[in-house]
């Protein structure tokens, strides 16, 4: 069902536009792909985008400002970590710079000049909003390990950082990773929490797994073959836009979530 269709069949009261968004490839991307084992190396700590991951930024970018979807996005939700934030401020801020760390992890992040085609200051861009429940899957892998807050808004001070519960990265065990059950029932906890948000079109920046899991705890309302291609993992940078429903909104007998886009 297209978006059109979707907002035609339902009150706009009941839905909400998502435009779901993978981080650009990051560098434990490029070392997964040699060896799965590099993600426990402390050389990934919250590992950041990659050379290539900033050019997929760069194109996101383009598009976001050339559709015109800027226009409409009223809020945007990233993962508290360097690689989600940094596509977050890359791609959706009016910023004229984005922020980047040198491929080294140890040194101090450097601004980078952004194309001036794409530096849009009439813009009222949306605001960016770090949220715990849509950061990457926890545990024992250091490339997913995040800052402490202080650190993200010294280094990225354009996101509101408000919603964040603890200083440090109290969530992560270096012993026991978390279970993909136990990222449905976070996903399950974060789509509660955004039905309580008065925005109607949000955009969230997040992870292959957990974009992936966000849509499957949704009833998806749609034809099997439709089904299994919104489901698939995300590619880096992908973006995919849906309509959720509140169907508990239109039916007190009801509790479920579902999607249609």
């Amino acid at each position: 069902m297209v978006t059109a269709t979707a907002q035609f069949l339902y009150s706009p009261d009941h839905c909400k536009i998502l435009h779901l968004v993978r981080h650009g490839q990051g560098m434990h991307n490029v070392a997964a792909e040699k060896s799965v084992e590099a993600l426990l190396s402390p050389k990934l700590f919250d590992a950041p985008i990659s050379t290539h991951g900033w050019q997929q930024v760069a194109n996101l970018r383009k598009h976001v400002f050339a559709s015109g979807m800027l226009k409409r996005i009223e809020l945007v939700i990233t993962s508290p970590q360097s690689r989600a934030m940094q596509t977050a401020v890359g791609v959706f801020s009016c910023e004229s710079h984005m922020y980047e760390y040198g491929l080294d992890t140890c040194t101090p992040p450097v601004m980078v000049a952004n194309d001036h085609r794409n530096a849009t200051p009439a813009l009222n861009c949306p605001p960016i909003l770090a949220f715990e429940k849509c950061r990457d899957r926890m545990g024992v892998r250091l490339s997913d390990k995040r800052r402490s807050v202080s650190e993200y808004q010294s280094l990225f001070p354009t996101i509101d950082f408000s919603l964040m519960e603890c200083e440090e990265d109290d969530l992560w065990n270096p012993d026991v990773r978390e279970s993909l059950e136990e990222i449905s029932a976070r996903m399950v906890e974060f789509m509660q929490w955004l039905w309580t948000r008065p925005e109607k079109e949000i955009v969230i920046v997040s992870h292959g797994v957990v974009l992936q899991h966000l849509l499957y705890v949704l009833e998806i309302d749609t034809h099997p073959s439709v089904k299994i291609q919104l489901t698939e993992r995300f590619g880096n940078c992908e973006l995919r836009s849906v309509v959720v429903v509140n169907k508990s909104m239109m039916d007190s007998d009801s509790s479920t979530t579902s999607f249609c886009g």
